[in-house]
């Protein structure tokens, strides 16, 4: 079975606008599909700098002379990158979603589909887990995790049978939490309010709002004038803060202007409309179909 099927593949390589002898890296290596194929348009000059912090992926890095492979979280990307001898690079990518290895290895935690347990660490010598976050935030911390990054209007009450539940037995597993969260979920939509509240529990345990945040700042400081960074974002979210970043050089797309009227930003946006998956692709990669990709260049 396949660990990954990189969605928007050629898409992405095209927004990358790929030079043969350039520097490229590729801040979320997984199974190494987005890597396979820039090393493919890379001449023998060219250089490839990966990060992954899952040591899952170590079984798919590629023998390539071109290929430099880094077993870190893409916080650290600029401490890295001037440790290989690299200051500045031709383009950054980053695929923000979750590998379909992940969801599909019951003991990672990261699926409602199956029992194991409630872990969610893309970096196993991390040391929190969803079970942690579970069993011993505060109920105010916990419902504002599941507004804020589940966007769930009753994460008050989700929060406050969360913090009952734990007192008779705390969570270890995903199969009890999961009849905890039944309740709250419709009938119709229980799929979707259960990954919800997965994602939100995720992006705790990942931090993963903050080390999307870092990276952008990063890219700012070590992408080449004329350099691209195509990024792939599977939710709302992650989506938002990418593209107010692209467009304004910060968080909150709030724009700064010259004398003269003209936008100050780092970066200039290339795909002015958010680029999805084709029906066709989404028949192949059901995975691509919630994928928005948005490239940008650094201004000279």
């Amino acid at each position: 079975m396949e660990y990954h099927i990189p969605a928007l593949l050629d898409e992405t390589l095209e927004g990358l606008a790929i030079k043969p002898e350039g520097t490229y890296v590729d801040v979320t290596f997984g199974g190494g599909g987005h890597s396979k194929a820039i090393l493919s348009r890379l001449g023998k000059n060219g250089r490839l700098i990966a990060f992954d912090q899952d040591e899952d992926v170590l079984a798919n890095v590629p023998d390539d002379a071109r290929f430099t492979f880094v077993r870190s979280n893409f916080r650290y990307l600029k401490n890295f990158l001037r440790y290989h001898g690299v200051e500045q690079v031709d383009g950054i990518l980053a695929d923000l979603g979750v590998s379909s290895h992940h969801f599909d290895e019951a003991e990672r935690g990261f699926s409602f589909r199956f029992d194991g347990e409630l872990d969610m660490r893309m970096n196993k010598r991390a040391a929190l887990t969803a079970a942690e976050v579970l069993n011993t935030y505060p109920a105010e911390r916990l419902a504002d995790i599941f507004y804020m990054y589940g966007e769930l209007k009753n994460a008050r009450r989700i929060a406050a049978t969360v913090v009952q539940a734990r007192e008779s037995e705390p969570f270890a597993r995903i199969a009890p939490f999961v009849e905890v969260m039944k309740p709250f979920c419709g009938k119709d939509k229980e799929k979707k309010d259960l990954a919800r509240v997965f994602q939100a529990l995720r992006i705790e345990v990942n931090h993963e709002l903050d080390v999307l945040k870092s990276l952008l700042e990063q890219s700012v400081a070590v992408l080449k004038p004329g350099g691209r960074l195509a990024v792939l974002t599977y939710h709302s979210l992650e989506d938002r803060l990418v593209k107010n970043f692209m467009r304004s050089g910060n968080m909150e797309g709030r724009l700064e202007k010259d004398f003269y009227g003209n936008v100050q930003a780092p970066l200039k946006v290339v795909n002015n409309k958010v680029i999805v998956a084709t029906e066709e692709e989404v028949e192949r990669n059901p995975r691509a179909r919630s994928a928005k990709l948005r490239v940008a260049e650094k201004v000279d």
